[in-house]
């Protein structure tokens, strides 16, 4: 790139970060403090040109600093980067050590927190096995995984306690092998052992990772999952040849690739729009096998969960899980616009969104109003839901920004208290200072601290008020902080036109895009944002090496 072309776009790319990141915590800020945002606040606004111009200036300046960052070795100034130019020999001693570690790690936390968090939907999902009665509604493989080893081992100790916790142990023992295969593979790329050990540390003790590593939701084995493959796709990226000529890595990547969205159907759709994204990167050299290898996996996921469905004879999901967001929009101008609808207007919206659910609206959960959605009605005449929907989006554009993004802005704006269930009561508790995780053990299962000292912790950080009383610490516990760090370390690789380290994170990326149109935001949802953080590191040697 010619010096002229390199600057503009360095401006260009910085310049993207700084728009992006500031109008994240202006608006963030806007929405977290009034529940909307104020377009006409000229405080805001100058403030807004301000972080404009500061984080561009000083996003420039990094990256100007960037390349001598690379040749000392550091991130951070601790973070050690890989070094050299080839890989380092790692051997099965070095796997286990980093499997067994981890596994150490965990083991106090399951004792203290036994038999396991056995919370977001779980109960639903073994009632789903001991009934008979499947549903789309959640991933069917977790599901019958789920409910199959809890009934199981029920059956044979008598105990649901015992059935959760062999449940959440086998669950634990998948996860941190696939952390072990990504810090082995770290050291493969010439971490050193400081690193090693503090990315073991990393996986096997913060709180957030560990907090899904031993929860009975689908999220913690999706998030691993994609992890497995983001690593898979930087080998493939460093090396096409090497991966294309080696079986059973193919083999693993397609598997990979399969199993990942079982646990999450959007992990189907981001991984869909992602192949063409590949193509376009390897059309250059574009082979057979890599195209069987990139589509395959489309084609199983079809097959095996239609197989799956056929077999258990499942009933069709709900329409309100797509159109969260429209259903939304609808119910705040229906609570804060209702003087302007017609009755006519009244009268259509209640007739798909009964009026007992709007008059439920909060503004960063969607559950309480889709739950009643008319699901019957929108299938025989979708059309009346859509007109009334483009009319009022015609009268309150701001009303449906609002709407969308108080649903999401807690993944994207740092200081964002995740407390977005407070109020409600659960099985063991009522959400009051957090819920930023569910913590709980549902029926029929009964939590038997055996480390009530750890217990007690994973209480006061899941639904206590740790957010509010470390600010500083607690932007490490929230999503938005590490979204900012993908946009910078992104925008820098953009403008360095080296696409290939970012196109193995594509995958995350896209299944991000898709949350943002989810129900409402926790960090259940974005998991991978923590798992893949270590991988950021070992694609910097790339960034080196293109030097």
């Amino acid at each position: 790139m010619k010096p002229d072309k390199d600057a503009k776009m360095a401006w260009l790319m910085s310049g993207l970060f700084g728009v992006l990141a500031s109008v994240f915590l202006i608006f963030g800020y806007q929405l977290e403090s009034a529940d909307a945002i104020n377009l006409s606040d000229k405080n805001a606004l100058s403030i807004l040109l301000m972080f404009i111009l500061i984080f561009t200036i000083d996003t420039r300046y990094v990256w100007r600093n960037y390349d001598s960052a690379l040749n000392g070795g550091k991130l951070f100034g601790f973070i050690t980067l890989p070094k050299g130019t080839g890989d380092v020999e790692v051997t099965r001693k070095d796997f286990l050590f980093n499997y067994l570690s981890m596994i150490a790690l965990s083991i106090p936390v399951m004792l203290a927190e036994f038999p396991g968090f056995f919370v977001y939907d779980a109960q639903d999902e073994l009632n789903e096995v001991l009934t008979r009665s499947f549903t789309t509604h959640h991933p069917l493989l977790h599901v019958l995984l789920l409910g199959g080893v809890i009934a199981l081992f029920h059956k044979i100790s008598g105990s649901w306690n015992v059935g959760i916790f062999a449940y959440i142990f086998l669950q634990m023992l998948v996860i941190t092998a696939i952390f072990a295969y990504v810090v082995t593979y770290l050291q493969k790329r010439g971490i050193g052992k400081k690193s090693r050990i503090l990315w073991v540390l990393y996986y096997g003790l913060f709180p957030t990772i560990v907090m899904y590593t031993l929860c009975s939701c689908k999220d913690g084995l999706f998030s691993a999952l994609l992890l497995l493959l983001t690593v898979f796709l930087i080998q493939l990226v460093s090396s096409p040849d090497a991966f294309l000529s080696d079986k059973k890595k193919i083999a693993a990547f397609v598997l990979t690739a399969v199993f990942m969205p079982m646990f999450r159907h959007n992990g189907f759709y981001a991984y869909l729009v992602f192949i063409p994204f590949a193509l376009i990167y390897f059309r250059k050299s574009l082979k057979p096998m890599l195209i069987g290898m990139l589509v395959a996996p489309v084609v199983l996921y079809l097959a095996f969960s239609g197989l799956l469905s056929a077999v258990c004879h499942t009933e069709g999901t709900h329409h309100q899980e797509m159109l969260t967001v429209p259903i939304m929009q609808l119910a705040r101008v229906y609570a804060y616009e209702g003087d302007s609808l017609s009755a006519q207007e009244k009268e259509l919206i209640e007739s798909y969104i009964p009026k007992n659910n709007l008059d439920k609206y909060i503004p960063r959960v969607s559950d309480l109003v889709k739950v009643g959605f008319n699901n019957e009605l929108y299938e025989q005449n979708s059309a009346d839901f859509w007109n009334v929907w483009k009319a009022q989006l015609q009268k309150h554009p701001i009303a449906y920004v609002n709407a969308w993004l108080l649903t999401s802005y807690g993944y994207w704006y740092p200081p964002a208290i995740i407390n977005v269930y407070k109020g409600n009561s659960v099985y063991s508790f009522t959400y009051e200072d957090s819920s930023y995780f569910g913590y709980e053990v549902e029926p029929p299962g009964e939590r038997k601290s055996l480390i009530p000292a750890i217990d007690k912790l994973y209480r006061y950080l899941s639904i206590g008020s740790f957010q509010q009383d470390a600010p500083v610490l607690h932007l490490f516990f929230g999503p938005g902080l590490y979204v900012f760090i993908y946009m910078f370390v992104f925008a820098y690789r953009l403008y360095k036109k080296r696409f290939g380290n970012i196109l193995p994170f594509m995958p995350m990326v896209l299944t991000f895009c898709t949350v943002l149109l989810g129900p409402t935001y926790l960090v259940r949802y974005v998991l991978y944002l923590w798992l893949c953080m270590p991988l950021l590191v070992v694609t910097a040697k790339a960034d080196k090496e293109a030097q």
